[in-house]
């Protein structure tokens, strides 16, 4: 992947929960750019599937973004488009969150990565 042509660098994008959210637009990932876009979308209750899906085809389609964290609960509810994401970058992280602990069986990066090494 090139680096963006303003010479910034990569970004981080999140499709996660407000308290993940939180944590991680505190240590400078956020970012909104001139256009208004931002890297990050914070899901709650309100959030449609179908806005969770647009940010995830936006953020996996803008070559700034280099990673993409994404809360495991709230893949599951898109795990048609993770399953059929097969791009190196931007690279797909699924996270636990507060609520919700990490469930590698669900991981369907992880799951990619154990068949590549014949591993069940």
């Amino acid at each position: 992947m090139a680096a963006p042509a303003t010479g910034e660098g990569s970004l981080l994008a999140m499709i996660v929960d407000a308290d993940t959210a939180t944590g991680l637009l505190l240590t400078g990932v956020g970012q909104v750019d001139i256009r208004k876009r931002a890297n990050f979308l914070i899901v709650d209750d309100k959030t449609s599937q179908a806005r969770i899906e647009e940010a995830f085809k936006e953020f996996t389609s803008r070559e700034d973004v280099a990673v993409l964290l994404i809360n495991q609960v709230i893949a599951g509810m898109i795990r048609h488009l993770l399953d059929a994401y097969n791009k190196p970058v931007p690279a797909i992280l699924e996270i636990p969150s507060k609520d919700a602990p990490y469930d590698p069986s669900q991981d369907s990066v992880l799951q990619r990565v154990r068949f590549m090494f014949g591993e069940s």
